[in-house]
């Protein structure tokens, strides 16, 4: 901080404006790490209703 005091305000302002990207880029890393890691199958998902409803043995007859 004791650096950026002494820059001009225009150069202060740039400094800012890139801590701000470089904060904006971590953010978007750390939303896709989070996408990434809460990934689910589909099967997964349904895994819990399997064997819930009575039908047929074979529903593609039907």
């Amino acid at each position: 901080m004791d650096k950026v005091r002494i820059l001009p305000p225009d150069k202060q302002q740039e400094a800012l404006d890139f801590v701000e990207f470089l904060l904006v880029k971590m953010q978007k890393q750390e939303l896709s790490s989070q996408d990434k890691n809460s990934r689910v199958s589909a099967l997964t998902l349904a895994q819990k209703y399997i064997g819930c409803v009575e039908a047929a043995s074979d529903l593609s007859m039907e």
